[in-house]
C-alpha cells in the first residue's frame, strides 16, 4: 500500500495534480496514517462533549509520553470556510503537535449556515473552557495552554485570544491563552468581499466587531502568524496588518511568511509526507512552547 501512495504521489506531482490528490484533509490524513514517525501520537479521547449541540465535541491526542510533568495544551481549530469541517479528517495534525509534546484538543465547532458569528467564536472559547477545566484528566496543565489553526480556524483560535469577551463570558481568566498560532488566517478582511465571510459575518450588526485587528491590544498573548505569499484564497495582507498592529502597540508577534506558498500549503506542510516542503510545524511549534513556559500561571480550575 505505501509503495503504491508513492508512486501516486509521484505521478501526481509530475502532472500537475499535485494537489487534487491530497489537498482534501480526509485524503491528507489518510496518506499521513500510512507514513512513519510522530513518536506514537494517538487519539485518546475521541467526541468528549463540551456543549449540547452535536457539533460540540472533541478529540483528545496525545504521544504517550509521561515524562514526569503535565504537558502543554493545544487546542487546534481547524479550517473550512466556517461553513466545512471535521475533526476526524484532521487527525494529522493533532498526531503532529502531540509529538512535539502537546496534549491537544481537536473540537468540531458549528457551521453556516446552521449559525453565523458569532456562534463559532463562543465554540472555541467554550472547547478552551472544557480544556481548562479538564485537561488535567489527560496529563496535561491547564496553566500552560495555547491554541492554533489554519483558516477560518486560524480565525478561531485568534480571535477568543485578542477578544477578551469570549473568555470572560465562559468564566476564565483573562491570561489563559497563553500564546495562539494562525496559519493562513483571515483577520483583517471587511468589508467582506467573499462568499464565505460574508454568509458567516455579513449579517452582524457591528461588522467592524467580527474583525480579530480591532481587538489589537498591549497585553495580548503572543503570536505566530505564518502565511505563504502566493495565497490567494486569503491574502497576506491579514498576517501583515495583524502583525504590523500588534507590533505598533507593542505586543509581542511573529510573522513569517512563507514565499510562493499557496493557502493549503501550510496545513499541508503539518503533515508527515509533505513536512520537508515548509517548516510549519517545527517553527510554530517551538513560538508555542517557548512562551507557554515563560507565562505566569493563573490557577488551576
Amino acid at each position: 500500500m505505501k509503495w503504491f501512495l508513492g508512486i501516486l504521489l509521484i505521478l501526481a506531482a509530475a502532472l500537475g495534480g499535485f494537489y487534487a490528490l491530497v489537498a482534501p484533509p480526509r485524503q491528507l490524513d489518510l496518506l499521513d496514517r500510512l507514513w512513519p514517525g510522530d513518536s506514537g501520537s494517538r487519539r485518546v479521547a475521541h467526541d468528549l462533549a463540551y456543549g449540547d449541540s452535536p457539533r460540540q465535541k472533541l478529540d483528545v491526542y496525545d504521544n504517550g509520553q509521561a515524562g514526569g510533568r503535565p504537558k502543554p495544551v493545544l487546542v487546534f481549530f481547524y479550517g473550512g470556510g466556517w461553513h466545512g469541517g471535521d475533526k476526524d479528517h484532521y487527525g494529522f495534525a493533532a498526531r503532529a503537535y502531540a509529538a512535539k509534546g502537546f496534549l491537544v484538543i481537536l473540537p468540531d465547532y458549528r457551521l453556516v449556515p446552521d449559525v453565523r458569528f458569532p456562534a463559532f467564536v463562543q465554540d472555541s472559547a467554550a472547547a478552551i473552557a472544557w480544556t481548562w477545566r479538564n485537561a488535567g484528566r489527560f496529563g496535561g496543565d491547564p496553566n500552560r495552554i495555547v491554541t492554533a489553526g489554519h483558516s477560518a480556524g486560524a480565525y478561531n483560535a485568534v480571535m477568543p485570544a485578542l477578544d477578551r469577551r469570549w473568555l470572560a463570558a465562559e468564566g476564565l481568566p483573562d491570561d489563559v491563552v497563553k500564546a495562539a498560532a494562525g496559519l493562513a488566517g483571515p483577520y483583517d478582511f471587511y468589508p467582506f468581499d467573499k462568499p464565505n465571510s460574508i454568509e458567516a459575518m455579513g449579517r452582524h450588526p457591528r461588522p467592524l466587531e467580527t474583525q480579530p485587528i480591532r481587538f489589537v491590544r498591549r497585553d495580548a498573548p503572543p503570536l505566530w502568524l505564518g502565511h505563504g505569499t502566493a495565497d490567494t484564497n486569503v491574502r497576506i495582507r491579514n498576517s501583515r496588518n495583524l502583525a504590523a498592529a500588534l507590533s505598533k502597540a507593542g505586543a509581542p508577534v511573529t510573522l513569517r511568511e512563507y514565499p510562493g506558498s499557496s493557502h493549503n500549503d501550510p496545513i499541508m506542510a503539518v503533515s508527515r509526507p509533505f513536512r520537508s516542503r515548509l517548516p510549519v510545524l517545527d517553527e510554530s511549534s517551538a513560538f508555542l512552547l517557548a512562551h507557554s513556559r515563560r507565562s505566569r500561571a493563573v490557577g488551576r480550575p
